[in-house]
């Protein structure tokens, strides 16, 4: 039985991600920052456990707790929404911590085990913010390009090995925590001179009714997990799909994009 370790499973899409691998008959390592146990349907194909993918101790815990897996979801990430100008370098840091460097950390973590078994999937969730200019999201879209990037280049490293790289590109999904959960590192982010363009850039977030579900993620990531070719791109939801339809980067047959679900 196949074994998938999904990092950040507390909400959003990693937690729709867990129950759709449970649901279609996997071994699901859900991991978090603080364990919850009521989240996910009980069941002896389930482990629930801790990780803070920007702590090397975490990591090393979490994997040796887990054992020996088959694909990882780097899911695991930080949102940020307001004018570069007013977003202290601090701030900025903490999202490339856990969004670049946490992915950058959890991957190399497994390698060893994926080369040597000369088999494995790394599964990189990103954004449709990579897709298309974005405003109000640099810092964020910055965090989540630096993992493109990454993976475009790992995925060729590895091929040898018969390791497989994977990007999945979600797009907006207004019924995710996305904002909630970064509520107190956005305020003040949004200064006054700001304030009537980002009301205006909000107004239009799913303003044509094609936004990203949950459902969508998680059905993309189990679908890139079962893909053993070297197709590297994944949109994810209808929103996404329309934007990578148009982005005339990515027209050769290995980073071909999906069309649909």
């Amino acid at each position: 039985m196949k074994t998938v370790l999904i990092t950040g499973c507390s909400s959003g899409y990693g937690l729709e991600t867990a129950r759709h691998f449970l649901a279609q008959g996997r071994r699901v390592v859900a991991t978090m920052r603080q364990p919850r146990h009521d989240l996910l349907p009980a069941s002896a194909r389930l482990q629930v456990l801790p990780l803070d993918v920007t702590r090397p101790d975490s990591i090393t815990s979490a994997l040796e707790a887990a054992g020996p897996i088959d694909v990882l979801v780097n899911n695991a990430g930080l949102g940020l929404f307001g004018a570069f100008e007013a977003t202290p370098m601090a701030t900025v840091r903490d999202i490339f911590e856990t969004n670049t460097l946490g992915v950058l950390a959890m991957t190399q973590a497994v390698l060893p085990q994926f080369r040597a078994r000369r088999a494995g999937t790394v599964i990189n969730v990103t954004s449709s913010a990579t897709l298309a200019p974005m405003p109000l999201v640099a810092a964020y879209t910055a965090s989540k390009t630096a993992v493109e990037g990454f993976t475009e280049s790992l995925a060729f490293e590895l091929e040898a090995f018969n390791v497989r790289l994977k990007l999945v590109e979600p797009g907006y999904a207004p019924t995710t925590r996305f904002t909630a959960n970064g509520a107190e590192r956005m305020q003040g982010l949004i200064p006054e001179p700001y304030a009537a363009y980002a009301q205006s850039v909000f107004a239009q977030f799913g303003q044509h009714g094609t936004v990203t579900r949950e459902t969508d993620v998680a059905e993309t990531v189990w679908a890139a997990a079962q893909d053993a070719s070297s197709r590297l791109r994944y949109a994810a939801g209808a929103d996404a799909v329309a934007l990578a339809a148009r982005n005339p980067l990515f027209a050769d047959g290995r980073q071909e994009f999906a069309v649909a679900l």
